[in-house]
This record gives C-alpha cells, sequence and structure tokens, in this order.
C-alpha cells in the first residue's frame, strides 16, 4: 500500500505538460529513456481492436486526445485502449458510488476532527513522469514496480500513476502542509475477483513544526508516530465501529518507521492501511528539512468491498441500475444485494513459454480481448521437460455480471485469445 504523493506540472513526450493545477493544457515532446528499471519487454501493437475506439477523454476539464497516450509508434509505451477509456471517469467523485461514499465518508472524519485544518486534492491529473511517481518517493532504480510488466507506461519518461503519492512533492513545494488526495491509480495485475488493473486510493499527509514536538517534550518521530496512530484509530472506529485493532510494524522505502493497521472484522483480521513518519530525505528535498511528518495510504476498493459486502472488483464499473440503484449519498455500508449469478465458463490454453514471458502480460492480453467478461486467469499446471522448456496451462473463467454468455461467444473470446497469445508473447501452444 503506497503512501505518498505529487502534483504533475511537467510531463515530457505524450509528455503532457501540466501547465495548471488541475489538467492537462499542452503536450510538449521529449525523448531518451534514462530509468534504469527492471526492463519487460512491452506487448506487439495490433491493429485490431477489441474495444470501441475513444478518442478523447476529458480529465479535470482538459480534453486529452488517444493518440497522445496511446502510442503505435513509441516502443515503450504499453497503454491499451481499455485502460486509456478509464482515464477521466473519476468514481471517487460520484456521491452515490460506493467509492465516492467511502471518500466522502472519510472527509467528514477529517472535518469533524481536524476542521478546516486538511486540505483535500480530488481532480489531479493521473498522467505524471517517473520522476513524479518513482524518484520523488524514493523508490529503488532497479525496483520491480518499475518495470513495463508492472506500470502502464506513456513513454519513457511518462506513466498513468500507480499511486496517490505521485502528488505529493509538489504539493509541499507550493507549501500545502496537510493533504487529502484521492484520485484513480493504474497497475498491471492479475485478474480475480478482488484485483483490476484500475482502482482508487487515498493519501494523507500532515506536517509537523519543531513547536509542535518541543512544547510535547517528546522526540519528533516519537510524537508523529503517535498523532498518526491516534488519528488513524479514530478514523478506523468511524467507518467499522468499535472494533478491535493492531498495529503492525512494516517497511516501506518512504517512512521510517512504518505501520500496517490492522481491524478485526467479521472474526478475521484485515488490514485496512500502510502508513508511516515521513522520511527526512522527502522533506528535504521540498525544503522541509527542520520538519517531521506522517502519511498514511489506503485503498478505497478494498475498504468498500468489506463494508458494503460487494464481492466482484468488477462492479464497481457497472452501470447495471440493478448496481447503481443500491447505493445512495451517505449511505456508509448499505449491504449489497446480488442481482444475479450467471454461469461461468472454463476454458483452458496451454502453452510453451519463452525467456521473456511474464503473467502479467498474459493478462493483458486476456483482458484487451474479453474485457470485464473474463472473471479470473489462474494457473493450474506447470511443469520442465527434459529439454529444459516449460509449460504452462492456464484456467480462464469468462462470467458475465449482467447476463448468461452464450457458448458461441465464448468460444470466439477464447480462440481470440489463442491466437494472440501466440502473436505477442513469443509462446507455442500445445
Amino acid at each position: 500500500m503506497t503512501i505518498f504523493s505529487v502534483q504533475s506540472t511537467l510531463f515530457t513526450r505524450a509528455s503532457v505538460a501540466l501547465l495548471s493545477s488541475n489538467g492537462l493544457k499542452r503536450f510538449s515532446f521529449a525523448s531518451s529513456f534514462s530509468s534504469a528499471a527492471v526492463y519487460s519487454p512491452p506487448l506487439p501493437k495490433t491493429k485490431k481492436r477489441r474495444f470501441p475506439i475513444v478518442s478523447a477523454v476529458d480529465i479535470g476539464g482538459v480534453t486529452v486526445a488517444r493518440n497522445d497516450v496511446v502510442r503505435d509508434d513509441d516502443p515503450t509505451n504499453n497503454v491499451p485502449d481499455s485502460i486509456f477509456s478509464k482515464l477521466g471517469m473519476q468514481l471517487h467523485r460520484r456521491d452515490k458510488h460506493p467509492i465516492g461514499i467511502i471518500k466522502n465518508a472519510i472527509y467528514d472524519y477529517f472535518e469533524s476532527n481536524y476542521a478546516k485544518k486538511f486540505e483535500t486534492f480530488e481532480d489531479l491529473s493521473p498522467i505524471v513522469t517517473t520522476k513524479q511517481n518513482f524518484d520523488d518517493v524514493l523508490v529503488p532504480a532497479d525496483h520491480v514496480s518499475r518495470s513495463l510488466n508492472d506500470t502502464y507506461y506513456v513513454d519513457s519518461q511518462t506513466v498513468l500513476r500507480c499511486h496517490t503519492s505521485a502528488h505529493q512533492a509538489e504539493l509541499l513545494r507550493k507549501g500545502h502542509r496537510r493533504f487529502l488526495v484521492t484520485g484513480d491509480v493504474y497497475r498491471r495485475d492479475s485478474i480475480d475477483s478482488t484485483h483490476y488493473p484500475v482502482f482508487h486510493q487515498m493519501e494523507g499527509f500532515c506536517v509537523f513544526s519543531p513547536e509542535d514536538w518541543n512544547e510535547s517534550g517528546k522526540d519528533s518521530t516519537l510524537y508523529a508516530a503517535e498523532d498518526l496512530k491516534k488519528c488513524l484509530e479514530g478514523l478506523a472506529r468511524h467507518l467499522f465501529g468499535a472494533v478491535e485493532m493492531r498495529w503492525v510494524d512494516t517497511y516501506f522505502p518512504f517512512t521510517e518507521p512504518s505501520f500496517e493497521l490492522e481491524i478485526y472484522f467479521k472474526e478475521d483480521w484485515l488490514e485496512v492501511l500502510g502508513c508511516g513518519v515521513t522520511e527526512q530525505r522527502i522533506l528535504k528535498q521540498s525544503g522541509l528539512e527542520n520538519n517531521v511528518a506522517w502519511a498514511f495510504g489506503l485503498g478505497l476498493e478494498r475498504l468498500a468491498m468489506v463494508l458494503f459486502d460487494i464481492p466482484d472488483i468488477r462492479l464497481f464499473w457497472s452501470d447495471d441500475e440493478r448496481f447503481t440503484s443500491q447505493f445512495g449519498k451517505g449511505e456508509l455500508g448499505v449491504k449489497f444485494k446480488p442481482f444475479s449469478k450467471y454461469p461461468p465458463c472454463y476454458k483452458d490454453i496451454s502453452f510453451w513459454i519463452s525467456e521473456s514471458f511474464t503473467e502479467n502480460n498474459f493478462c493483458e492480453v486476456v483482458r484487451g480481448i474479453a474485457g470485464d467478461l473474463v472473471e479470473e486467469v489462474k494457473l493450474i499446471d506447470s511443469f520442465t521437460n527434459k529439454k529444459g522448456m516449460t509449460s504452462h496451462c492456464y484456467r480462464i473463467v469468462f462470467r458475465s455480471m449482467e447476463r448468461s454468455l452464450t457458448d458461441e461467444e465464448v468460444n470466439d473470446l477464447q480462440s481470440k485469445v489463442r491466437d494472440e497469445v501466440q502473436r505477442k508473447l513469443n509462446v507455442e501452444l500445445r
């Protein structure tokens, strides 16, 4: 779970230069790939489109053209149309949507307990530089999250943010000291009921001055850690009621010490968020070397699935009235009533993999063809023969949340998956 943030002001190449605080004003073009990231080759481009092409999206009141984000002429670009179409949808800004309801409930807590002390930012562009997304929050140059296998790259220096932490540095430089940042974030991931390549995060950040901890007589780090825990324990009670809690020591590259908050909910321990005392290097690079700060980050889908009993993360993107009509503004914790359970259809695919094969690339191919009609992709068998060749067998579960799929359309989807996997991933079908 990530913690930090940075407002995007200058993007390079599709390099989307954000010349205002809220949106994209123009695009400037640059080049060169300077990251020392772990390299995973992007999927070959295809002219066959599995989704209706969206020509442009609105981000914070600014129109962004498809060709500036989905670039067939850039070998590092791995943003598909299915992801581009999600830009600007901002589920967190819909007051009657579970994501928006959770966000507003958190806002209510901070306003009730810290009146007018925390600023809120929820319309910052999700297109950021690699420096903002990684370097400014101390992500190591060789960290796997920088890989094309894990992150959506617009070009070698521009990505779709992996966390709302991609806005922290600029907000600090602009003089903001206590803030909440909410937004859609993007990660290439596996396919199952709890993972989706687009989800929503909220980050909280609070800076203290020497006067704050000197008056308490405590060490600055201890003062910030105690304030952080008190704040987040109150937030957990606000959302979940009188629950048992525990703190677990953990590691994040951007905080020290670092913690995870768990609550005992429905007879099990549930991780709610990650947090910690901000690394001094982060504060120093924003001119705050004499200060101390805390930060937290939480996933809104994770909380919403628990509080609303929503069983499948794909439902958050549904426009079906049988889903959307169940939720109202300010109605936290209304239990979702399944409107139907359509039958699944199972299809297996086996192939000999190459050294460049990654499961995330395979899932991207499947998503690119089946979209939200695919419920799960699971490795069910793997073996290596005497020649050293490795075979993987995956089970693909097709299921619509809104209707029954026909054998004909599932067979067609599976056939297209087989064709694209062989063409794009350099594998040999079995």
